[in-house]
């Protein structure tokens, strides 16, 4: 099978209808076109501010249907795009006129404990994973939002508390199934394929679909944890105290800083420290948070992890705009401090906020060229996210103050950029955060994907070139 050309007009909806109707043949899921009831449930994400119309909308009920949607998408000569959890904020899960692969209906979980492990179909959510391996008192490597998608999340890189003591979500992903473009489904593992496996941890969805995956999980049900909340006046004492202590933590102790936009009140500082070794343990480090006090709310303690794995579930609610932007920063100086601080005054958008998330420990170990992910120095990632209710006439304000900030930073960061966060005007600078394994991804790209079938995130260009 080989690309054509983008189509347009007549020819567009003789092929979407035609594609439609072989899907609806071929598939066991059901199958959605602009007039049919639901196509528009179906096509809405988490971020309301993406009004994407694909022709067609193939929801898939497991890997059959995957691979027979990849052949006849190709076969009518539609572009294709893939929806997991529908979080990456562009929009890209929804392919504008063409057929989306929807996995949001796949979200079997199963865990083995005796092999600390689980088996996770490719729409399965964090809150799913975890909750499923909390009963086997274990836990997966995921975010603070348990409404995001794994399978994105783990192809982009994966950061999370649990960085320090067991690395990203990528670092953890054991196998996965993967429908290719020219429809074979395979197998990418250390022994399958491991070109491909190498690709899958951290650098995008460039190659495939991902059917299922194997997780590594780890044994934990409590940590010491909690959100420590400042006044905004306390901002750059929060930052300053952060840096001393990230700059000691073991591997047990990963912590989040920045900051919340509060509804018609002033934003808020915050810390986020989570302590995954034992209890007792974490004693110096809960005196060394209280040292900075004037906290107005929040406990270093002890909690069940679940319930820390979804701290941030409020901040990404259904339904609001969303403009997001990101940065690596190596550490916090004075300077960097002084334009977080003096952003985090000026934002107006109610929903916003700036999280700095903690890379190092297990995470900074694992060699660069063993994965994809190209950046394993310590350093904290910068989530720029300016967030309002759709009618708020500063929108465009809103999404200003998202670009202003990254550009404000870029004079202190590293080269690229965290590609889960970039726009579809990134990718240039996405490409730039893989470093020397740039060229071997652009390799496994061309060998997987010569036509460019599958669009990630980041985009991954193809060809000779």
């Amino acid at each position: 099978m080989t690309s054509s050309p983008a189509l347009s007009g007549a020819d567009l909806s003789r092929a979407a209808t035609g594609a439609a109707a072989a899907l609806r043949a071929a598939l066991a899921g059901e199958v959605l076109m602009a007039a049919d009831p639901g196509y528009r449930e179906a096509r809405q994400l988490w971020n309301a501010a993406v009004d994407h119309r694909p022709a067609v909308l193939a929801r898939c009920t497991g890997e059959p249907d995957v691979v027979a949607a990849v052949r006849i998408a190709r076969e009518h000569g539609l572009p294709l795009s893939v929806r997991g959890g529908g979080h990456d904020w562009a929009g890209r899960a929804l392919r504008e006129g063409g057929v989306v692969l929807d996995l949001s209906g796949l979200r079997e979980v199963t865990v083995d404990p005796a092999s600390g492990t689980a088996e996770v179909q490719g729409g399965v959510r964090a809150g799913d994973v975890i909750g499923a391996a909390q009963a086997h008192g274990f836990a997966p490597v995921t975010g603070t939002v348990k409404a995001v998608g794994v399978t994105g999340l783990t192809l982009g890189g994966g950061y999370g508390l649990l960085a320090g003591a067991h690395g990203l979500a990528c670092d953890n992903l054991l196998s996965a199934r993967v429908v290719l473009a020219d429809g074979r489904a395979v197998t990418a593992s250390p022994e399958e394929n491991p070109d491909l496996f190498w690709a899958l941890r951290g650098g995008g969805g460039n190659f495939g679909v991902l059917t299922s995956l194997r997780l590594r999980v780890h044994p934990l049900t409590t940590v010491t944890s909690g959100l420590l909340l400042y006044p905004l006046e306390r901002a750059a004492a929060v930052l300053r105290h952060h840096a001393e202590i990230v700059a000691e933590a073991p591997d047990e102790l990963t912590v989040m800083a920045g900051f919340f936009a509060v509804p018609d009140a002033e934003p808020l500082a915050f810390l986020l420290p989570l302590w995954a070794g034992e209890p007792a343990a974490a004693a110096p480090w809960a005196s060394l948070l209280a040292k900075l006090g004037g906290a107005v709310a929040g406990e270093f303690t002890q909690v069940p992890y679940l319930q820390v794995a979804g701290l941030f579930d409020d901040s990404v609610a259904n339904g609001r705009h969303t403009e997001m932007r990101t940065r690596w920063l190596p550490a916090l100086g004075e300077e960097s401090i002084a334009v977080l601080t003096e952003a985090a005054a000026r934002m107006a958008a109610p929903y916003s906020g700036i999280f700095l998330h903690h890379f190092h420990g297990a995470a900074s170990r694992v060699p660069p060229a063993d994965t994809a992910f190209g950046l394993r120095q310590d350093h904290l990632l910068v989530e720029i996210a300016a967030s309002w209710a759709p009618g708020d006439i500063a929108g465009e304000a809103h999404r200003q103050w998202a670009r202003r900030l990254s550009a404000d930073l870029a004079g202190h960061a590293l080269p690229g950029g965290y590609p889960n966060l970039m726009g579809a005007d990134e990718s240039e600078r996405a490409l730039l955060g893989f470093g020397a394994n740039a060229e071997r991804l652009l390799a496994v790209k061309r060998r997987f994907d010569p036509a460019a079938v599958f669009s990630g995130v980041p985009a991954l260009p193809a060809g000779n070139g």
